[in-house]
């Protein structure tokens, strides 16, 4: 059976790579931006990638250099490197999802982004997913995990079949992505949603319109969607998607 989106992820915007702003300190992904939005109630959204030694690693970038000024993949580093690496705009390093999860404790609600690790959507995957489940043994808080490659996410669905789990989606321009037209081709109308047991999408923000999405809708899957960066552009997505993932401003919640 597929596990459910907890409501609580429907009901609190959530800070995309956390409440991040590099003018107050606090780089994507970082200590401050996941600190900042805790304090602020936010639910919030990480990306994970891999270290040589197989550690899953709260940051968005496969290379090192935009957000940390040192070149060079990070899954050519150890994770001990990548804790040592300090991020720009920051007095701290790389942190683990361990880390992580320990500072969320359940606060808020975590969503969490598995970075395609194959290269081209394909079937290497597992290593990154193995760890970050492993980490997450025994977490005691709302929590979701989520892909753009629908092979990691029924990689998370045989090794966590009970915590919820989403495909991340979007108009897949191959001059974007980076993948070959018959990779973007395939994935744009989501067509792997019931062979994974997704119980959820988060798609792209400028695309929400597209007839998929407006079906799945119908059949009462939540939408998430990425990324606003407005609250202009807020009120025209929520007119589709149940939430939103936001960044550049401060999306308005319940408190």
């Amino acid at each position: 059976m597929t596990p459910i989106l907890p409501d609580v992820f429907l009901q609190r915007p959530i800070a995309h790579r956390a409440l991040h702003d590099i003018s107050d300190n606090r780089p994507e992904n970082g200590r401050a931006a996941i600190r900042a939005a805790i304090d602020a109630g936010y639910g919030i959204e990480i990306d994970l990638q891999m270290t040589s030694d197989n550690r899953a690693m709260v940051f968005h970038d496969y290379d090192m250099t935009r957000l940390t000024g040192q070149s060079g993949p990070i899954r050519q580093v150890t994770s001990a490197q990548a804790q040592a690496t300090s991020l720009l705009y920051a007095d701290d390093g790389i942190p683990t999802l361990d880390e992580v999860l320990d500072m969320v404790a359940g606060k808020v609600p975590l969503l969490i982004e598995f970075k395609d690790q194959d290269g081209a959507m394909g079937l290497d995957v597992g290593p990154l997913e193995q760890d970050a489940v492993r980490a997450l043994q025994g977490y005691d808080g709302p929590v979701a995990l989520m892909s753009f490659n629908p092979n990691s996410v029924a990689e998370l669905a045989r090794l966590a079949p009970h915590l919820p789990r989403g495909i991340v989606t979007g108009s897949y321009q191959p001059k974007v992505e980076l993948l070959p037209r018959k990779v973007c081709d395939h994935l744009r109308d989501i067509p792997d949603f019931d062979r994974v047991g997704a119980s959820f999408i988060s798609h792209e923000v400028h695309d929400l319109t597209r007839p998929r999405v407006v079906e799945l809708k119908a059949r009462g899957v939540p939408i998430l969607c990425w990324t606003v960066r407005s609250p202009e552009q807020e009120a025209e997505a929520r007119k589709i998607a149940d939430n939103v993932t936001f960044e550049g401003y401060l999306a308005p919640h319940p408190g």
